[in-house]
């Protein structure tokens, strides 16, 4: 299906790895102009010299800038003022123990995983609604609304993307612009393989049966039982951003494998 999204300036954040390469990935395979953003300026260059060898149609841009901090954030919107579609991606998880999270972890994550993405927004959705079309969308978690207790500091900021995509959406009324969430369960991204390499380091269980023993374990709730790959949220990101998805706004939308055991 042609998304008609090419050329539309598209940026991703987060997007050197993981579940935001792979949705800076799937962007570029639609035409769209990926604006790749990390930390690392050598990694962002790699990966935008990758989408501009795959897909020479486009011009994706790099954007190394750490967008949780203010004076670079502020760096981002000179390189990049305005942009068509706004992939709220970057955040980080650790599981943690109640007990051990300090009032300064607790700030962190709320400070990479809301506030950057607030800023963000709050910059590019008024030249949005100018042009009269644009999308923001927060990539949140299954977390957001069962959370599991293994990583509470994680699954607090994960609710509060999705009350955040709710509340923007109310300024977007009778507009071509819309700010909705997906919501990923347990994804097979380079930070989960980490996680279960650290799970499984003192076990007998052979590393091709980890992934199986985890869902049965940890996300017994899971449909599919297996874990989500990047790519599979890729295309379900860029649907939502796309003309086509125009009945979509201030939704929670569920790409959890059926963990969730809701009718709603």
């Amino acid at each position: 299906m042609e998304m008609q999204l090419a050329h539309r300036r598209v940026l991703v954040t987060g997007s050197t790895k993981g579940i935001g390469r792979a949705i800076a990935t799937a962007f570029a395979q639609e035409g769209a102009d990926v604006v790749v953003n990390g930390r690392n300026a050598e990694t962002v260059q790699a990966v935008v010299d990758q989408l501009a060898q795959d897909y020479p149609e486009t011009t994706p841009i790099a954007a190394p800038f750490d967008i949780s901090n203010p004076e670079q954030a502020h760096a981002l919107f000179e390189s990049v003022p305005t942009v068509d579609v706004l992939v709220n991606n970057m955040g980080i998880f650790q599981p943690m123990a109640y007990a051990d999270i300090d009032d300064a972890t607790w700030k962190r994550f709320f400070d990479i995983n809301v506030l950057a993405g607030n800023r963000l927004a709050k910059h590019y959705l008024p030249a949005m609604l100018a042009q009269d079309f644009g999308r923001i969308i927060f990539i949140a978690s299954e977390e957001a609304v069962m959370p599991s207790g293994e990583m509470p500091q994680y699954s607090m900021t994960k609710t509060m993307n999705l009350s955040l995509a709710k509340s923007l959406s109310k300024l977007t009324v009778g507009t071509h612009v819309t700010v909705n969430t997906v919501m990923p369960g347990s994804t097979l991204t380079e930070g989960v393989q980490q996680m279960l390499a650290k799970m499984y380091a003192d076990s007998d269980l052979p590393q091709t049966e980890w992934e199986h023993d985890f869902m049965v374990h940890h996300r017994p709730l899971s449909q599919i039982q297996r874990l989500i790959r990047p790519e599979e949220i890729g295309r379900l990101t860029v649907f939502v951003a796309s003309p086509l998805a125009s009945s979509f706004s201030g939704a929670a939308i569920r790409a959890d494998g059926g963990m969730v055991p809701t009718i709603y």
